[in-house]
């Protein structure tokens, strides 16, 4: 058992980084563009006293930095820009409670995001990425 978990050990950043990429895509075209709108987005960030520009800056991150981590490319970059985003989110939805399913969204969803954000910063890319980067458990053994 150990032999296969060591032999296959690079697919879990492979996964954390997929999953993380669907997910940050999922929220910046689908929720903020789709489900929102652009105009609502920018207006729940003015609502919050930041500029409206935020909103635009934020979509993209989401949506670029969603790409790169599901191609595997320059993905503790992404994965970094995405920490400082699900931050964002984590200070936007603080007053709203802990539960995400809380009326208007509580705080422990974006948190976690960066939480695995920061992980994924850590372990690299794992295996399967287009990237030039080396999957971490690789660089520690060379």
């Amino acid at each position: 058992m150990d032999r296969l978990i060591e032999r296959y050990a690079d697919f879990g950043p492979t996964l954390l980084r997929v999953s993380l990429g669907i997910i940050f895509l999922a929220h910046g075209a689908y929720l903020k563009l789709v489900v929102f709108t652009m105009a609502g987005t920018v207006g729940f960030f003015e609502s919050l006293g930041l500029p409206g520009i935020a909103a635009y800056a934020t979509v993209a991150a989401e949506i670029i930095g969603g790409l790169l981590l599901i191609l595997g490319i320059r993905v503790r970059e992404a994965a970094l820009v995405l920490v400082g985003v699900s931050l964002g989110a984590t200070w936007a939805h603080l007053g709203f409670g802990w539960l995400f399913t809380n009326e208007g969204g509580g705080f422990e969803f974006p948190l976690f995001l960066a939480v695995a954000s920061a992980v994924q910063v850590l372990i690299g890319p794992g295996a399967l990425a287009l990237g030039s980067e080396r999957p971490a458990r690789a660089a520690m053994l060379a």
